[in-house]
């Protein structure tokens, strides 16, 4: 197994649709297990497989859950259908969410309560399960790196604005931006609390 470089935003393949799985081979299986490597290292939650460079619709998720479903397990060929999130402004507190793609800042997005994911294992069998609470936002998130977007596209506009300021802060937004698990400084080592009473 290897650990790959983690692309930052800006990158063309995160704000692309990441293309279907054909193949499910060994190198299918190698390209899980570098990412379940790297998820590791990075300290991450969920990995996409654009978020390491690859535009196929492949995610993995390391993360305990209430629903019966393995902590650590991926999904090929995806679909997550998620139930309407409430009415209201996310709460900063309860529902920020961050990025292995947009390292060391967090904003308050608020998403479905419940999941539906679909999709196939590594060797081509169907898996289907609920995911609920934080492991469902896990799902949305994961979902949305195939389909081209990161969680700082959907943010209402006083936080999108904020994290325009970071990227622009960060140098980030344009290719060749990435970093690497394990060889750099905590990337999540950003106050934001601190860059909020700034502005």
């Amino acid at each position: 197994m290897t650990i790959r470089p983690i692309t930052i935003t800006g990158e063309p393949v995160l704000h692309t649709r990441a293309q279907p799985v054909t193949e499910f081979d060994a190198e299918l299986r190698t390209l899980v297990e570098d990412m379940y490597e790297t998820q590791e290292a990075a300290h991450g939650v969920g990995l996409a497989a654009p978020q390491i460079g690859v535009g196929l619709r492949v995610f993995t998720w390391s993360m305990a859950n209430d629903d019966g479903v393995p902590t650590l397990g991926h999904v090929i060929n995806p679909y997550v259908k998620a139930a309407k999130p409430a009415v209201g402004e996310p709460d900063r507190d309860n529902e920020s969410e961050g990025c292995l793609s947009v390292p060391g800042y967090s904003f308050p997005l608020r998403r479905g309560e419940s999941a539906e994911v679909s999709g196939y294992d590594w060797d081509g069998n169907e898996i289907a399960f609920t995911a609920t609470g934080w492991f469902a936002r896990c799902m949305q998130h994961e979902y949305d790196h195939l389909n081209g977007f990161l969680y700082v596209d959907r943010l209402g506009e006083k936080w999108k604005k904020k994290a325009r300021k970071a990227v622009r802060a960060e140098g980030w937004g344009v290719p060749g931006h990435t970093w690497m698990p394990g060889e750099v400084p905590d990337p999540f080592g950003h106050d934001d609390e601190q860059d909020d009473e700034q502005e």
